[in-house]
């Protein structure tokens, strides 16, 4: 199928119209940083238990009037992801349903486009709930800061060069200061740091430089 029929078949199959203003252009100019901590690894399985989510407004992160809702899960926590984002079931269990906070947060994003750190699992969490209510998937570009990442790093690297695309590194390589990993508001908020950073360097055509090893063998 054709990229730009795709848009055309979702925004047909729309089954509330109140929400068609996801399918229109943004004028805002805006992008939205965005994070979901969740229940476990299976985006099939698993649910979404906290959602963050911070615009972007030219070079302005607009951190005061971020989106944050911790969610009541459907399924069972796992005790591996809970020793990630340190949510427990009693943490949760105050939170409301993702069908009270989705409408809120669709709202909040619109049509702008979505950064994050490997962004696709989290639109890919969310868009079973989207697609529950609404019958269709999010319609917003996505921009994932780890391949910005690697377009500056390592875009023109020789075949064999050690890659390290760990959330954690990208921070400590565009010197910024470490934040609270697995906390949805933290994350958000770095990747919208560093998507702010790689722009500036794609636009100034400026690359970040990788360490070499004695005898000239690419090491990052």
């Amino acid at each position: 199928m054709p990229s730009w029929l795709h848009p055309k078949i979702e925004r047909w199959l729309l089954a509330d119209q109140r929400y068609a203003f996801l399918f229109q252009p943004d004028a805002s100019g805006e992008l939205v940083s965005l994070d979901c901590e969740t229940t476990g690894f299976n985006a099939l399985a698993d649910d979404v238990i906290s959602i963050a989510a911070v615009k972007i407004r030219g070079r302005r992160i607009l951190a005061s009037e971020a989106f944050r809702a911790v969610i009541r899960p459907g399924a069972p926590m796992e005790a591996s992801a809970i020793k990630v984002h340190q949510l427990r079931e009693q943490d949760v269990a105050r939170g409301r349903t993702i069908r009270e906070v989705l409408p809120e947060f669709l709202h909040f994003i619109g049509g702008r486009p979505l950064v994050g750190y490997w962004i696709a699992f989290d639109v890919k969490m969310l868009n079973k709930y989207v697609f529950s209510l609404l019958n269709i998937h999010l319609p917003n570009r996505q921009i994932d800061v780890s391949k910005l990442y690697y377009d500056r790093k390592y875009g023109s690297a020789p075949p064999g060069t050690r890659v390290d695309l760990r959330y954690a590194t990208i921070l400590a390589d565009l010197k910024l200061r470490p934040r609270a990993q697995h906390d949805a508001f933290e994350d958000a908020l770095g990747a919208a740091e560093s998507y702010l950073i790689l722009e500036d360097m794609r636009e100034r055509g400026v690359r970040l430089p990788r360490q070499w090893a004695p005898g000239g063998i690419p090491l990052a």
